[in-house]
């Protein structure tokens, strides 16, 4: 089965949730954004999920809306987290 890896760069609180900057993941060939996210609430079962649900993600650079998006082999994908402030 081929895969493909890509980088998940946290942002603010999912940095703190995930307890790291950024990672690198692999998953399978074809996979979805939303697949990702899936991948991720596994590997940080604690406190990340909570903040994935309320997140905003971006795919090198461009805001997602459909997580049903298929993912490139080297992909950024950024997990931003909702923003206090004005």
């Amino acid at each position: 089965m081929s895969t493909l890896t890509i980088v998940v760069r946290y942002f603010a609180s999912a940095r703190a949730a995930a307890g790291e900057e950024e990672e690198k993941v692999q998953l399978p060939a074809g996979a979805s954004v939303g697949d990702a996210v899936a991948e991720l609430r596994r590997l940080h079962p604690v406190g990340l999920p909570r903040v994935l649900d309320a997140a905003s993600y971006l795919v090198d650079g461009v805001a997602v809306r459909d997580l049903g998006r298929g993912l490139r082999d080297g992909a950024e994908l950024d997990v931003l987290p909702p923003f206090a402030g004005g």
